[in-house]
């Protein structure tokens, strides 16, 4: 009686750390998947803020480009006229 306890107790450990060793390698794989979505996820938002500074910037440079045109063009308006308003030609 005591070999068939030792036995079953034997077989029950072996089953338990097969489980084990199963729901580890299922665990590292879980693992792996939710890593590889966080890195995913950090990539978008790193190409999406990338993105935005760069749209930013152009945006910036339009403005300003738009400015400078603008007083040149009144610039050009107030050389051209005289001390009373009137054009000077």
């Amino acid at each position: 009686m005591k070999v068939t306890r030792t036995i079953a107790a034997a077989l029950a450990l072996a089953t338990v750390a097969a489980c084990d060793k199963n729901d580890s390698a299922s665990e590292q794989a879980a693992d792996n998947l939710e890593a590889t979505a966080e890195n995913q996820a950090d990539m978008v938002e790193m190409n999406t803020e990338n993105a935005a500074d760069a749209v930013e910037a152009a945006g910036q440079n339009a403005a300003g480009a738009i400015r400078e045109e603008g007083e040149e063009q009144a610039d050009a308006v107030r050389n051209g006229m005289d001390a009373d308003g009137n054009s000077a030609n």
